[in-house]
């Protein structure tokens, strides 16, 4: 849905940042008319891409942001150029997410919340390590649902989703819920129509773009840190949060 228009990147960061709010204000407004009139949130997908295009995209207004691998995103948020120029900035972490990598992402400036819980074993363990922050504030989690059935993917079965938010609102005190979170199919074939998955009109509330934003990306100079098997196999472009 979103890859026709990544030739608007390279006219600059701020010109495809007001043609993707464009685009995503004429979706919403195909919105059928009882659903909640909820603005979307445009989370602008800035991995491997370098610190002075966020600062360029945040100049221009953009506050959001997603990155998928912990370590560069410890890197990018703690950067003091982005600490200086972007006080707002709000990290989402948008990746498959180990345990052992928990504690390392709370400790990242500005993180405003986490879209992938898929266990209640990472939920009790991002729940502990953020309790152990003492932050004042609860940090906002999604929980992944694996809705195309694809095994390269990580989420939970749609039947088991009921009971993973009650779990997170009844023993996580230090998060809040705020919504569900899936990637969908990538294998659809776009003869039959568009892709049901990225229809942002049925009612999402948060959507991803990256490389329609900031040109595609370099993966040539990325070091080999905490990538997963998933987050390789899975390059969308728009990701749905209802």
């Amino acid at each position: 849905m979103w890859r026709a228009g990544s030739m608007s990147a390279e006219l600059g960061v701020g010109f495809a940042l007001r043609a993707v709010n464009e685009r995503v204000q004429q979706a919403v407004a195909r919105r059928p008319r009882d659903l909640p009139a909820v603005q979307p949130r445009l989370v602008a997908v800035s991995k491997t891409k370098p610190v002075e295009m966020v600062i360029e995209a945040y100049c221009h207004g953009q506050r959001t942001f997603g990155e998928n691998y912990v370590q560069e995103l410890l890197e990018k948020a703690s950067n003091p150029k982005i600490l200086s120029s972007c006080p707002e900035i709000k990290w989402h972490f948008i990746g498959h997410l180990q345990k052992q990598n928990v504690n390392k992402l709370m400790a990242v400036p500005n993180l405003f919340m986490l879209e992938t819980v898929d266990s209640v074993k990472l939920a009790d363990k991002v729940n502990s390590s953020w309790q152990k922050k003492g932050s004042p504030e609860r940090l906002k989690v999604m929980v992944q649902v694996n809705t195309s059935g694809e095994q390269s993917k990580h989420g939970l079965l749609p039947s088991e989703t009921v009971s993973m938010v009650e779990h997170i609102n009844a023993k996580c005190p230090s998060l809040e819920f705020v919504g569900l979170m899936t990637i969908g199919s990538f294998g659809h074939d776009l003869s039959q129509g568009p892709n049901p998955d990225f229809q942002i009109e049925v009612g999402s509330t948060n959507v991803r773009v990256g490389s329609t934003i900031f040109g595609e990306r370099d993966y040539s100079k990325k070091p080999p840190l905490d990538k997963s098997a998933a987050d390789l196999k899975t390059p969308v472009e728009v990701a749905q949060a209802h």
